[in-house]
């Protein structure tokens, strides 16, 4: 398949940098998004022929891309950057999207599942399975089209698995990379997978010139997971590689202290009382977040430490993720109703014990980042979590890192943090406490030491670091 379109650098990812709203007279409103694949293309320079290519993920990107004619967006719409939107037809994407990556493949990753009762691996999920690889097909030709001869392609995350070799097919001549954003299960976790699922997934994630993942952890997992499904050894043409992704120290600084926090900060300060200390978490709703186990451990920090009566606010942002699935549902409407059983439980009428909040607001995160005497960052499973990072960057006095063991993060942030098991709800309350009675001089040390590390590798140094080991493997 010949390129039509010549791109030196492709990425292909699920979400884009843009999304589309259509407004009641029909006009499509674009709205931009940020994140690390955002900051690292903009590394690469405006003079790089470089092409993202993603999904489609409702009705107003859909539009977007008709009225493209199935070519580039146009660049007022994405901040210059070369975008190619595709539109998969909608039944096909949320098999492959909602059955499959969020219901299979981060369930296994994160081993999120209730083994007595799943995986079910039936003939619904065959027909879904299916579409995850129409779906896949669509990127690999796609990416096809758009690359110029030996190009460098960087494929994101576990919704694109088995693109690198579909893409590898095609076109021979282009250096690919994979990157998984996730953890990566364990051997004996992944095979609860059917063999021949298994075994595509990883055949098709080393169709890449290199298989990189946020820590050594989880790129150990991959290697075991591919002796133990395909046998001894990795494919001669891929190589693994570890790239950690940090927090973005210049833009978090900048944009936490501009008005609109500031405004946040205050109205935060409100609901919390003056002179109160802050237990803080920020996350969306994913079960492997762990927030209800969070809120649990704070209740029996109250239970067994009454001398934090009045004294402390657990601000508790938990914001709603994936609300199409019927199981996230439930999740955030547990998150709810422990949240209120606590206030029920402990509050007085001048102290909320959780202050609890729900819809998205990047401002008002950032205020509690700037307020925050303790991070509570305690995932079940978690590829890395940026929070840990940013948090220690932004806290005005420093704070306590209270952060869990199965955080990729860890691997970087642990020697600085207070490390719990997820799990242990009382072992997780009493490290509470410790954190809260930490000396101000040891809180602003540790937390020095962790922003250093927390950016040490920012977004665009993230990125370009697996351009330049692609370059490097070619040569």
């Amino acid at each position: 398949m010949a390129s039509t379109h010549g791109a030196e650098v492709l990425v292909a990812s699920n979400r884009g940098p843009v999304s589309y709203e259509t407004g009641e007279d029909g006009s499509l409103r674009a709205k931009r998004g940020g994140g690390g694949l955002v900051s690292g293309l903009s590394a690469i320079g405006p003079e790089t022929n470089a092409v993202w290519v993603c999904a489609a993920l409702g009705d107003g990107d859909r539009a977007a891309v008709r009225r493209a004619e199935g070519g580039l967006l146009p660049e007022s719409d994405t901040g210059g950057q070369r975008v190619r939107m595709l539109d998969i037809d909608p039944e096909v994407f949320a098999a492959a999207y909602n059955g499959i990556a969020n219901s299979v493949l981060w369930f296994v990753h994160h081993m999120l599942y209730q083994t007595p009762l799943e995986p079910v691996f039936d003939s619904e999920f065959r027909r879904q399975w299916a579409a995850y690889e129409a779906y896949n097909r669509a990127f690999a030709n796609a990416l096809a089209e758009e690359a110029g001869e030996g190009a460098a392609v960087l494929i994101q995350d576990y919704h694109l698995a088995l693109a690198p070799r579909m893409l590898r097919r095609l076109r021979p001549d282009l250096r690919i990379g994979h990157f998984s954003h996730t953890p990566w299960a364990p051997a004996e976790y992944f095979r609860l997978l059917p063999d021949d699922i298994a075994a595509e997934l990883l055949t098709g994630i080393l169709g890449a010139d290199r298989a990189a993942f946020l820590t050594r952890r989880w790129a150990d997992a991959f290697t075991e997971c591919c002796h133990a499904v395909l046998g001894p050894g990795i494919p001669a043409g891929t190589r693994i590689g570890v790239h950690g992704l940090g927090a973005d120290a210049d833009f978090l600084r900048e944009r936490s202290h501009r008005p609109d926090v500031a405004e946040r900060m205050a109205a935060l300060r409100a609901e919390i009382g003056e002179g109160r200390r802050t237990i803080v978490r920020v996350d969306r709703t994913e079960l492997s977040k762990n927030i209800v186990r969070g809120l649990l451990a704070y209740r029996q920090l109250l239970d067994e430490h009454p001398e934090w009566w009045e004294k402390v606010v657990h601000v508790a942002f938990a914001y709603p993720s994936r609300q199409d699935l019927a199981v996230y549902r439930d999740y955030t409407a547990e998150v709810q109703r422990v949240a209120e059983e606590i206030n029920s439980a402990y509050g007085t009428p001048g102290w909320i014990p959780v202050v609890l909040h729900v819809k998205d607001d990047f401002a008002r995160s950032l205020a509690a980042y700037r307020l925050a005497d303790v991070a509570l960052v305690n995932p079940i499973r978690d590829g890395m979590n940026l929070v840990a990072k940013e948090v220690p960057v932004v806290s005005d006095e420093g704070c306590v890192l209270v952060l869990s063991r199965e955080a990729g993060a860890h691997e970087e942030m642990g020697e600085d943090a207070l490390t719990v098991n997820p799990y242990d709800i009382t072992g997780t309350a009493e490290t509470l406490h410790t954190a809260l009675t930490m000396p101000a001089e040891e809180r602003a040390e540790r937390s020095k030491r962790l922003a250093a590390a927390g950016t040490a590798l920012p977004p665009a140094r993230w990125f370009l670091d697996q351009l330049h080991a692609l370059d490097d493997q070619s040569s």
